[in-house]
């Protein structure tokens, strides 16, 4: 036996044993890996791919999650926490308004391209800012019972430009504005036309 060659034949095979602990290291490592042990992985609600449809009941950027917000209000309101309520309808207020211009931008969006899609986003832009208007009006009153109408002016404004004076909820707007002493001319009128009688040229 050549005994010159054993420290060689010991070299390789502790070579060997080296490269079979590290393939079996990665190996292990490989096999920790999510997904590849053939286990169900738990799901990450926060995860991008976990995608979930926003009009479920847990949703706040829904109609129904700016619903719930209103009910909750409501009932703060029958107990006469008017902090709450306050907190709820400004919360239920911008989920409406975020929603209106969400569906405003689809509608533009499919405008010339496809108008049932159009039509579709722009009558729930319609009715979602119907409600942020319902909600502001709301919000307003709380603040006119906490006696702060320096909160409540600028939100009746904002009402009677977004609705008209001519529609219910801009005249009800018009009349609280009137109510507190901000406005001291009535509308409508009572007995006569609530137009000018001097006649105005039309804008070219």
């Amino acid at each position: 036996m050549n005994f010159a060659a054993i420290p060689l034949m010991r070299s390789t095979a502790l070579s060997v044993i080296a490269i079979l602990s590290l393939l079996s290291s990665v190996s292990a490592q490989v096999t920790q890996l999510p997904g590849t042990t053939g286990q169900p992985q738990p799901i990450d609600p926060n995860a991008p791919n976990n995608l979930r449809p926003v009009t479920q009941n847990n949703s706040l950027l829904s109609i129904e999650g700016g619903d719930r917000l209103m009910k909750d209000a409501e009932q703060a309101v029958s107990t006469q926490n008017y902090p709450l309520a306050a907190k709820k309808l400004q919360e239920a207020r911008q989920v409406y308004n975020q929603l209106s211009n969400f569906y405003q931008e689809l509608n533009s969006s499919f405008s010339g391209i496809d108008n049932r899609v159009s039509d579709s986003q722009r009558q729930k832009a319609l009715s979602t800012a119907q409600k942020r208007d319902e909600a502001t009006y709301q919000l307003a009153l709380v603040h006119r019972a906490q006696n702060q109408p320096e909160l409540a002016v600028p939100l009746l404004i904002q009402i009677v430009k977004s609705q008209n004076p001519t529609r219910d909820l801009g005249k009800k707007a018009y009349q609280q504005l009137l109510e507190l002493g901000f406005v001291d001319a009535p509308y409508p009128r009572q007995g006569g036309s609530s137009s000018s009688s001097t006649p105005t040229k039309k804008a070219n």
